[in-house]
């Protein structure tokens, strides 16, 4: 357990450098309580764009904290927190004009990669079973941080031609859908989650009326760590 906070901090040192999540490295413990429990979350999303022709899976891997509020039935909770580093997206797509002749000529016979970032914030009420498996059901909703199209092309073996177009006035600031989640939880009920969720994204998030519905979906592939809850422990003896 030591090994994995230690490894987990210097991610979130190094790679994630959000604030929001530092702070709750620092007071964790004050998050805690009998009635509430607080930790990071993390880990691997596999995510798509529905809507968008000949999209492939893009992966990537997001970061945020979570809480579970306890109900008055022990076995209920209501399980909210921050995906502050969530991406999204979709890779494979077909390279588009860029009005710019050089450029479409550079990049002919590459592809694109859509790159959409939120804060997801899930909603959900969460049941723990007797045997430490959990489901969890509810909302998400996201506020757009920035969106960005990367152009790709094979230049020579190991040398490849990327350009960035950055695309947040595409897109709407808001998404929002339908989250389920399964999951166990590990140290017989008192150590860390580990879980799969699904996002099923049920706004179109382009702005362009034009153009079919584009919805966000994803799976998510993480790994929840309490802070603080042996501090509570403590306390509490």
């Amino acid at each position: 357990m030591k090994k994995l906070f230690i490894i987990l901090c210097l991610v979130l040192t190094v790679h994630a450098g959000k604030s929001q999540v530092l702070i709750s490295l620092v007071f964790g413990d004050k998050l805690n309580s009998d009635k509430m429990e607080f930790g990071l979350d993390g880990g691997l999303t596999l995510s798509d764009i529905q809507g968008l022709d000949q999209s492939k899976v893009l992966r990537g891997f997001n970061l945020g904290f979570y809480f579970d509020f306890k109900m008055k039935n022990p076995n209920w909770m209501l399980n909210t927190g921050v995906l502050v580093k969530s991406p999204m997206g979709a890779r494979g797509l077909p390279v588009y004009s860029l009005n710019n002749p050089d450029l479409d000529n550079a990049f002919t016979g590459g592809s694109v990669t859509t790159n959409l970032r939120y804060f997801n914030v899930p909603v959900m009420m969460k049941y723990q079973f007797k045997n430490k498996f959990f489901a969890k059901a509810g909302i998400q909703l996201g506020l757009m941080n920035k969106a960005f199209d990367e152009f790709s092309n094979s230049i020579v073996a190991d040398d490849d031609l990327k350009f960035e177009r950055r695309t947040k006035n595409l897109y709407h600031p808001l998404d929002a859908g339908l989250a389920l989640g399964i999951g166990y939880r590990l140290m017989k009920g008192k150590g860390m989650n580990i879980g799969i969720q699904y996002y099923l994204g049920l706004v179109d998030v382009k702005m362009d009326d034009n153009t079919p519905d584009q919805m966000n979906r994803a799976w998510y592939f993480n790994v929840g760590i309490p802070i603080g809850k042996a501090s509570v422990k403590k306390k509490a003896e």
